[in-house]
């Protein structure tokens, strides 16, 4: 398509803009993830004498490493809406967020909308594809705690099982509260094809704006980590507050994404910013452990299934009104927007850079003692 005259300053803005946010991200990277890497070796006495603290320090490195790539969209004018129910009032409990998948922005949006949610990003873990292993972000990742995930049949039962055995090397030990799941296993436009036909086959719902969700990582995780009482039955509380005494994993929420036009931001989006503003919109549901059938995996199966075909309703809602439905009993939903602090983004990235120019002294400064 040929550029107007009228529309080439504009190209040429935007084409100047996303430079200078690509640079950003570059000097970001090279200041802040090997300081962190830094900071974590410099701290590994403390993790000896008191491995609570030294993973509460390390989380808070990654929180503010998650503001960094928060801000880059925030400065572009992305911006979350949230909707349905306030996680908030349960941030200090054990959840596991089950999440529809359209995009790499997905992401990037959770790590926004949840920056002002206590210590939950501090004490998360997320499950992502083994290929982000091998990005910008996978050392910090890596040390983090978080699990690549390797997909495909072949692959597996293995996968299930690594799975597992990270949960029970890692998840306690770190202090992790929250986790992090994309239950399709891929991003709706690669797998919904292979979904509808496997719908078809089945008798299941046809789905378009979400894909069937897999069972295997939900099960290993619910089964990891859910605590039992001595009958047998999942400790889980009714009441949604700090309050709850109860053990392991107590609430399930349902996250639901959905974009303008269902046209979703990626990851190169979010850091060069060449398009215009768009508002991504997140909508919770909180369900008790005690609600889901942890009995049989046809129990669970169902009621997984029955989340997404919900999260297919939702979305159809949306895409054609614009909004959420309100929930039940309710006339209209009520949506929240969700803000960044400016100075808190700035103090970030101020500690970030003079933390790259301490270290790059002080490796000088033994560079020259020892040659």
């Amino acid at each position: 398509m040929a550029v107007t005259l009228e529309e080439a300053p504009w190209l040429g803005w935007i084409l100047v803009k996303a430079l200078m946010r690509f640079a950003l991200m570059v000097a970001n990277n090279v200041f802040a993830l090997p300081s962190y890497v830094l900071y974590v070796i410099i701290l590994q006495p403390l993790r000896v004498l008191d491995s609570k603290r030294f993973w509460y320090i390390e989380g808070v490195m990654y929180k503010w490493l998650i503001g960094v790539v928060a801000s880059w969209g925030w400065y572009a004018g992305y911006t979350v809406m949230e909707w349905g129910e306030d996680i908030k009032a349960i941030s200090e409990d054990e959840a596991m967020m089950l999440v529809n998948h359209q995009a790499t922005g997905d992401v990037c949006a959770l790590m926004m909308c949840l920056q002002d949610k206590g210590l939950v990003i501090v004490q998360m873990m997320w499950l992502m594809d083994h290929i982000f292993k091998y990005t910008n972000f996978g050392i910090v990742s890596l040390i983090h705690g978080d699990f690549f995930i390797r997909q495909g049949k072949s692959h597996r039962d293995q996968q299930l099982l690594l799975l597992k055995k990270h949960l029970e090397n890692n998840y306690r030990s770190r202090d992790r509260k929250w986790i992090v799941l994309f239950p399709e296993g891929g991003f709706l436009r690669k797998r919904r094809e292979t979904s509808q036909a496997f719908a078809k086959k089945n008798n299941l719902p046809f789905l378009t704006h979400v894909t069937l969700p897999r069972i295997g990582a939900t099960k290993i995780i619910l089964s990891t980590l859910v605590a039992r009482q001595e009958n047998g039955i999942p400790a889980g509380g009714d009441a949604k507050g700090p309050d709850s005494k109860f053990k392991g994993l107590q609430w399930v929420i349902d996250t639901t994404i959905a974009y303008p036009k269902a046209e979703p931001l990626d990851i190169q989006t979010w850091i060069l910013g060449y398009r215009k503003p768009t508002v991504t919109h997140v909508h919770y549901r909180i369900f008790p452990i005690k609600d889901v059938p942890l009995e049989t995996d046809d129990g669970l199966s169902d009621w997984l299934y029955q989340r997404f075909i919900e999260k297919e309703d939702l979305l159809s809602h949306f895409y054609k009104t614009g909004a959420f439905p309100p929930p039940k009993g309710h006339k209209e939903a009520v949506a929240r927007e969700m803000t960044l602090s400016n100075m808190r983004l700035f103090l970030i990235h101020c500690f970030v850079f003079l933390s790259g120019y301490m270290w790059y002294n002080v490796i000088q400064y033994f560079y020259h003692c020892l040659f």
